[in-house]
């Protein structure tokens, strides 16, 4: 079977449940649909799984899609990003608003007798799942209502008896095949599965069942997916087949993996989109980073667009194997797009960064692009500004604890004193860095000092600490007002 007889394009979806923000594996989801439809000139589709009422939340939803369109995975279809209202031909894109849809299907496998109301309670099934398993068979439901026949089962629901609709299995004794993007030839065993649940006692589908119906009306050619739901296959394949329905190509990707190479989870750090944005990673710098757990450039590359990704995106490179999210990798990405960004469009990133920690700076563009030139290649994440920028904040300015030992030592005072009448004798309000250095080696030779005994003193006159960045970078960016306040408040202590 070929994917056009589904459609003339290529259309791959993303479908996450709209319960909390998106988890890195769901971006990297989003991000493979994406860029495989992109590729090869398809359209990405944007469906909400939101079936479990009790955790999917219009809040939730609306945190997703603020994460899709950060990392600028815009879709084709689906809910508008502003109005979350549908945009597309073959909607509705929401799970819940299509219930008509799936009930209709249903009907239809009942009445061809493919399916089959059953009212087996939960305790029921729990004997009967304990009693497989002390005899050593599958845990396979066995219903007495699977030979019923529609009629009886309609009477016993109109007398209020609660019914969910199952699957038929006993019959299909043979294998389903697929060939896996990823994973070449994968054989599912029918008796791997007993008969399976379509829909809920209260009229709600199950995830395998409104899958197959969507992916089915939505015209879904490639389903690139998580490996976690292989086992998901076996049974949407039989729907499939029930219906008569051309079936789409699947490929399902590792896992995401710890450092300890177990699942990755909350519990060892962040994994959501939206707390990477808060500590100030880039869109395109995470987007990088989880293209390459489990797919990799075929030069190479390391450091790429989103436009070097789209060209050179194919499933062929896709990895079998789990994928370790290297903690230390991200950051390195992140400072590699960071220090590539022009310095007018990384100040616009960092300003919100610098104004949430209430730190002032100066309003001129040229002192701002200065000043990025000499602190971006110290930065790995855009919060990485904050404790860089205060440092010439004189608002913030305080001589801490750690400086009283070298303001402690006898030659301390003179140095300061020193420093201050060489800055006050400066003829501009600014300083080069050579000035900067001139201007220390005269300290030295008036106060006598040298060694830490020079280079401590002084830089807890212009930072209020004796170790930290270098102050021939600090300095150029400082005026001369400024650090002059600052020696004067380093003085007064000797008062």
């Amino acid at each position: 079977m070929s994917w056009r007889q589904i459609s003339p394009k290529v259309r791959t979806r993303f479908a996450p449940s709209p319960t909390g923000y998106l988890h890195v594996g769901g971006a990297r989801t989003a991000l493979y649909n994406y860029l495989y439809a992109k590729k090869n000139g398809g359209e990405f589709i944007l469906r909400i799984e939101d079936t479990d009422e009790a955790r999917s939340t219009e809040e939730s939803l609306k945190m997703v899609i603020q994460d899709l369109v950060w990392l600028n995975l815009l879709w084709d279809e689906g809910p508008d990003a502003g109005t979350l209202k549908d945009q597309g031909p073959v909607g509705p894109y929401r799970q819940s608003q299509r219930l008509s849809l799936y009930k209709d299907v249903a009907d239809k496998l009942l009445a061809e007798g493919k399916a089959y109301y059953c009212f087996l309670t939960d305790e029921e099934i729990e004997a009967q799942r304990q009693a497989a398993m002390a005899a050593g068979r599958p845990p396979h439901v066995n219903s007495p209502y699977a030979d019923w026949s529609l009629e009886q089962a309609r009477a016993k629901i109109a007398e209020g008896g609660k019914a969910v609709v199952r699957y038929k299995t006993k019959h299909l004794k043979k294998d389903y095949v697929i060939q896996d993007l990823i994973r070449g030839e994968v054989k599912f065993p029918s008796d791997m599965v007993g008969d399976f649940v379509l829909l809920r006692t209260g009229g709600m589908p199950v995830y395998n069942f409104c899958c197959v119906v969507d992916d089915h009306l939505m015209r879904i050619t490639h389903v690139l997916r998580a490996e976690e739901h292989l086992s998901n296959t076996l049974r949407q394949l039989m729907i499939y087949e029930a219906m008569n329905w051309p079936v789409p190509e699947f490929g399902h990707v590792s896992l995401v993996l710890d450092e300890d190479r177990q699942k990755l989870s909350k519990r060892k750090g962040a994994v959501s989109c939206n707390q990477f944005r808060e500590e100030g990673y880039l869109a395109e710098a995470v987007e990088n980073f989880i293209a390459l757990l489990g797919w990799s450039h075929p030069e190479g590359k390391e450091i790429m667009s989103m436009k070097d990704m789209e060209e050179a995106f194919s499933t062929d490179r896709l990895n079998a194997a789990g994928a370790v999210f290297d903690r230390v990798k991200l950051k390195w990405v992140n400072a590699m797009h960071l220090r590539a960004l022009p310095e007018a469009e990384l100040w616009a990133m960092v300003q919100p960064f610098l104004a949430k920690a209430g730190v002032q700076t100066p309003a001129d563009p040229a002192w701002r692009e200065r000043s990025l030139k000499v602190f971006k290649t110290s930065m790995e994440l855009l919060a990485d500004a904050v404790p860089l920028y205060s440092l010439l904040d004189d608002g913030k300015f305080t001589v801490l604890p750690e400086a009283e030992e070298a303001l402690g030592w006898e030659t301390s005072k003179a140095v300061v004193g020193a420093w201050r009448d060489l800055i006050a004798a400066h003829g501009r309000e600014d300083f080069t860095e050579e000035e900067f250095l001139k201007i220390q080696d005269e300290v030295k030779n008036r106060s006598g000092a040298k060694g830490k005994n020079l280079f401590m003193p002084v830089r807890v006159a212009v930072i209020g600490k004796p170790h930290g960045t270098e102050l021939k970078i600090l300095v150029p960016l400082m005026s001369q007002q400024s650090l002059l306040r600052r020696a004067d408040q380093v003085l007064a202590r000797w008062n």
